[in-house]
């Protein structure tokens, strides 16, 4: 329990604190004199504000003292969560074989202290060097006044959250060589982006490839689902080889372009076999959003609402869809972009284009609540969780949702969502009329079954296309797509968020035989940001 604070909350249960019991860098003690003759001392007061430069310095610099020494307990002392602290930093040099420690502080910004930590890991007669950096902050205990650092895994490696460990040994799977679909080998040095992907992999296929475990000094995580990080190898095993259906080219294109936009997530994939070539991203938190995202999509939801309405008979692409400025369902009001002109007369293919939200809105009314979920199933392959790509993915969500929702999840809203990867599969399906479930390596590795679904007729494909390449060429998408030879077609999108000031970027399109999408949160409009990722990994399809 966290000591020197009111309440604390840690992982999913909640902790009352009971006292300021533990101990801190300093205690402070002030003598009260006088009173009515009995001579005593009073309570000592309790220092209140953000500790003082001395005293973080002070502090930060006592933990460093007990950790260089392997004194956990003390250690553990100085922190406001003496029990984690010391779990952890015991785990250091037992379970993780961490020796010879030398921690240098470097200077500090207010209450926070960065340092840099080198150190030997050692097994079993093999060492190996360690060296990263990390922070610290300084804060005040409420009741105890004392200066103690803020307890974070990620004080002892950068790499540690609630739950995780530090062990050394042999690795929980053999170490793979990934390769991409022509042999070239894909690293974490050379696509850092596809680290997680890679020990993805490595937990599923490590034991099928042939290969055999080394020793390393690795993150063990509190999820059970999430494979272990591997920090440093000690002892090489023998790899075995895993094909990828990812391309070289594409991938680097991928990482290069999220690297652009903070909090970003692209995937392409191949429509004419369903395999992926391309997936990365750019997130502080290193998850997987490309594959695992579940985000509104915003307007580029609006294919499949496009190609319910021509299925459903309702309209078609040259048919009436009017764009008025304001569409109101069930009591709910529904706005265009800003700027957006009325168009009393629009077609489907106008508004599509135009990418207006109260042409799809105005027939909310025309479809059942359940008719835009059974399109993205049976056509599209989406939302029955049943999806096989060779490592963890969201195959989507289109809930039958009634009320404001049902006109809300027509334009990518309300209770639908998608992950890139869903998106890019969605516009392969509209370009081929085929829905060919993505994979990220071939099936024959595991025998794995594949979802199927009925996809799409060819004159709903037609139409479609049609609708993507109009928008590529001259409507919200033109922009973007400029330059891009060969066949080409996008859908843009903007998702509002409730609490974010500026909305999700989408952008989903396809040049030949390459689909791709991405996803930038707080990144705008779809031609903002996840357009200009999209659009770089597209000139790699040829």
């Amino acid at each position: 329990m966290r000591k020197g604070a009111k309440a604390a909350v840690i992982g999913s249960a909640f902790a009352v604190m009971l006292g300021g019991a533990g101990y801190g860098a300093y205690n402070f003690v002030t003598a009260v004199s006088g009173g009515t003759g009995s001579g005593t001392a009073g309570p000592a007061p309790v220092r209140t504000g953000p500790p003082s430069g001395s005293e973080v310095k002070e502090t930060s610099r006592a933990f460093f003292a007990a950790w260089e020494k392997g004194d956990a307990a003390k250690a553990a002392g100085y922190t406001n969560y003496e029990a984690a602290a010391e779990s952890l930093l015991s785990g250091y040099g037992d379970a993780a074989h961490i020796g010879h420690l030398r921690i240098t502080p470097g200077r500090a910004t207010g209450a926070t202290v960065p340092f840099s930590v080198k150190a030997t890991v050692s097994y079993e007669g093999r060492s190996k060097a360690l060296a990263y950096d990390s922070s610290l902050t300084v804060v005040r205990g409420e009741t105890t006044g004392k200066a103690l650092v803020d307890w974070k895994p990620a004080v002892v490696h950068p790499q540690l959250k609630d739950g995780d460990t530090l062990v050394t040994g042999e690795s929980e799977s053999p170490a793979i060589e990934a390769v991409d679909r022509n042999n070239v080998v894909l690293t974490k040095d050379d696509y850092p982006s596809l680290g997680p992907i890679l020990d993805a992999l490595r937990d599923k296929y490590g034991d099928k490839a042939g290969g055999s475990p080394g020793i390393e000094l690795a993150v063990h995580h509190g999820n059970a689902d999430t494979p272990d990080t591997s920090l440093v190898t000690l002892a090489e095993g023998r790899p075995g080889k895993v094909k990828t259906t990812l391309q070289a080219s594409a991938q680097a294109a991928a990482e290069k372009a999220v690297q652009r936009y903070a909090e970003s997530s692209v995937v392409a994939v191949k429509p004419s076999t369903g395999e992926v070539l391309a997936v990365a991203n750019h997130r502080r938190d290193g998850f997987n959003a490309a594959f695992l995202g579940k985000l509104a999509p915003g307007s580029t939801m609006k294919i499949i609402s496009a190609a319910t309405l021509i299925d459903n008979g309702i309209t078609t692409s040259n048919g009436p869809a009017p764009c008025p400025n304001t569409a109101t369902w069930q009591s709910q009001t529904f706005h265009n972009l800003k700027g957006m002109q009325p168009q009393a007369n629009a077609t489907l293919s106008d508004s599509f284009s135009r990418s207006c939200n109260t042409a799809f809105v105005k027939y909310a009314d025309e479809v059942k609540v359940d008719s835009l979920t059974n399109e993205a199933q049976r056509r599209f392959g989406l939302g029955r969780n049943n999806w096989k790509t060779g490592i963890d993915s969201f195959d989507g969500s289109v809930p039958a949702s009634g009320g404001p929702d049902t006109a809300a999840n027509m334009i990518g809203q309300g209770q639908v969502q998608m992950s890139p990867l869903d998106m890019a599969s969605v516009t392969a399906t509209a370009m081929t009329g085929a829905f060919r479930q993505p994979v990220i390596v071939a099936r024959s590795l595991d025998g794995r079954e594949l979802a199927t679904a009925q996809g799409l007729s060819g004159g709903t494909v037609a139409q479609l296309r049609a609708m993507m390449n109009r928008t590529a060429v001259s409507g919200t998408a033109s922009q973007v797509m400029a330059g891009l030879g060969g066949s080409v077609g996008a859908k843009t999108g903007s998702a509002e968020v409730d609490g974010q000031a500026v909305s999700n970027s989408w952008f989903t399109g396809y040049r030949n035989d390459m689909a791709a999408a991405a996803m930038t949160q707080e990144g705008g409009h779809g031609g903002e940001a996840a357009g200009p990722i999209v659009a770089a990994v597209l000139r790699t399809g040829g």
